[in-house]
């Protein structure tokens, strides 16, 4: 009984501490689903509109860049090369999900 209540305890503490550092990092506390956690699914929605706000981000830039608006090559780059790792890292995330998917289904026959 001791022993589970220390486990529990360091838990809550570990879960709580995990929420303040979201919440420093995102700057907004994460919605929390039924089990107290952020669900994978507003996860997978928030990179993804991270990502497209990257990618818009990238096309505005280029677009000032075309029409001389902006003359800063060195942002441009960046900006560019964050939408592109950004992008990379979804497409690889996604065929990891997408394996591991056809993995339990053929675990499933």
């Amino acid at each position: 009984m001791i022993v589970r209540n220390v486990a529990l305890s360091a838990y809550q503490n570990a879960l709580q501490h995990k929420q303040a550092l979201d919440t420093q990092i995102l700057g907004k506390s994460a919605a929390p689903s039924k089990t107290g956690g952020t669900s994978f699914a507003d996860a997978v929605k928030e990179s993804l509109s991270e990502i497209n706000e990257m990618q818009n981000n990238k096309n505005q830039m280029i677009t000032e860049f075309a029409s001389g608006k902006s003359d800063n090559v060195h942002e441009l780059m960046i900006a560019m090369q964050k939408a592109s790792v950004a992008m990379s890292m979804t497409t690889a995330v996604r065929s990891k999900v997408m394996s591991a998917y056809q993995e339990i289904m053929r675990m499933a026959l």
